[in-house]
């Protein structure tokens, strides 16, 4: 059975998708975007700030489901800048444990929604 997850602390869907889908105990979490959902606009600043901003959206979707950080198995992070790897790590490493890290991959690619600079989205076993 699938329950839909759905939190007004993370950015609503901007089209025919969910927040997040919890099957069992594992929860898929859609692509987050650098949008601070207290008033919907676009966090443009350093990819430091863009990658915080989609992390948390990550962490409020993750507390809506009941579950936290360190229950993430897997990460697909998008971005639109390879050189920007180095920076986009060290914020992640302040959201995940390097020894519990989920597994993850980072692709550089063309464009992304709203044309933004990341976009992350996770897969989550709950406990």
């Amino acid at each position: 059975m699938k329950r839909i997850i759905h939190t007004v602390k993370a950015p609503a869907a901007i089209g025919p998708y969910n927040q997040a889908v919890l099957v069992g105990q594992t929860l898929y979490i859609s692509g987050q975007i650098p949008i601070d959902p207290a008033n919907g606009e676009l966090v443009q600043g350093s990819i430091e700030e863009e990658t915080h901003q989609v992390l948390k959206n990550l962490g409020a979707i993750l507390e809506a489901a009941g579950a936290h950080y360190r229950d993430v198995v897997k990460c697909s992070v998008f971005v639109k800048d390879m050189r920007q790897y180095a920076m986009i790590n060290e914020v992640y490493a302040e959201y995940f444990d390097a020894e519990t890290a989920p597994a993850r991959e980072l692709v550089e690619v063309a464009n992304l929604p709203r044309y933004v600079n990341i976009e992350i989205s996770a897969i989550a076993a709950l406990p």
